[in-house]
């Protein structure tokens, strides 16, 4: 364990200083969170009727159908590190993953992991064996937003990277303290496609990196081989690749992103919902061409209600207290 521990120190420190010299690329840092100021940071879409889902990726993509939304604000970026201590400096709040679990509430869980911790990627020795996830994720027993790796680390120089290790009712509360609140997974979705219609990516049909690199994904052989040509080995600051058509910057790649929907292998009027867990969009940092390619406005994933990670993060969004 402690040489994994090295490994993932080392790859922070890689990140960082890569993040470092891509600086001048990025965007500004978004602006620190303030009840008095409901927008700031966020923009403002008309809503309308859009294509959502997909038929030709992973069966819980589809059936592609038209979906409607109405007007909502959206955060710019992925909620940040500096945003989120901004927001426990001001409330007091403290992360499931800081205050661990009652195991009385939680006994379909072993006791490891009801302890205070987090799940971090930890990468394997080979790529062989894409099966079997435990292969690559490790729950550490302390890891949490302000020491992403467990004890011992910090965030110190990832102010303006996502804010990670957080569960979903930790995004409600941040959410909730600016008057806000999570997106539906339509809202998500219309506000990632940018007003592309049908379209693969955030940014058309077509990924090609000889365009250059369009999300901060993995690129090499997933789980064991990060070439990092895109200049970041885990996550990236918020704004470091360009915005969609609607201004929105990290909708692919970088963090999946919470939403307020449980999770449901289908669309939830054809599925029951599954109240345990909850849907994640958007890919992240470790989605690869060989696995996962989750990277796209149609992609979702379920995730453990109370369980956080260091590649899931979250946006919020502001609905108007009356129709337009």
């Amino acid at each position: 364990m402690a040489g994994r521990k090295l490994t993932l120190r080392i790859a922070l420190a890689a990140s960082l200083a890569a993040g470092a010299a891509l600086a001048d690329v990025c965007a500004p840092p978004p602006p620190l969170p303030d009840p008095a100021a409901p927008t700031r940071g966020m923009a403002r879409l008309d809503g309308g009727t859009f294509l959502m889902g997909s038929d030709d990726h992973y069966a819980e993509e589809g059936p592609q159908r038209e979906a409607t939304v109405g007007a909502f604000w959206i955060d710019r970026t992925e909620v940040t590190n500096a945003q989120f201590a901004a927001f426990v400096a001001a409330s007091g709040y403290v992360t499931v993953a800081e205050r661990g679990l009652d195991p009385a509430e939680h006994s379909h869980l072993p006791e490891s992991l009801t302890r205070p911790g987090s799940m971090v990627f930890a990468p394997p020795r080979t790529a062989a064996g894409l099966e079997d996830p435990t292969r690559w994720w490790r729950y550490v027993g302390g890891a949490n937003w302000r020491e992403p790796i467990g004890p011992g680390s910090a965030i110190a120089g990832f102010e303006d990277h996502p804010v990670v290790h957080i569960a979903w009712e930790d995004a409600l509360a941040y959410a909730q303290w600016l008057g806000r609140d999570l997106p539906t997974e339509a809202e998500w979705e219309f506000a990632a496609r940018g007003g592309l219609e049908g379209a693969d990516y955030t940014w058309g049909e077509a990924y090609n990196p000889v365009e250059g690199w369009k999300a901060n994904t993995w690129q090499g052989r997933f789980p064991a081989e990060n070439r990092v040509s895109d200049g970041f080995l885990t996550t990236a600051p918020a704004g470091c690749f360009a915005p969609n058509g609607y201004g929105l910057h990290d909708m692919a790649g970088n963090v999946w992103e919470y939403v307020r929907d449980a999770w449901s292998p289908r669309p939830a009027s054809l599925a029951a919902p599954d109240e345990a867990r909850v849907t994640v969009k958007g890919g992240s940092w470790l989605c690869a061409p060989n696995y996962c390619a989750r990277y796209r406005p149609a992609a979702r994933q379920p995730q453990e209600l109370s369980l956080g990670s260091n590649h899931i993060g979250f946006r919020t969004v502001l609905r108007p207290a009356t129709p337009d």
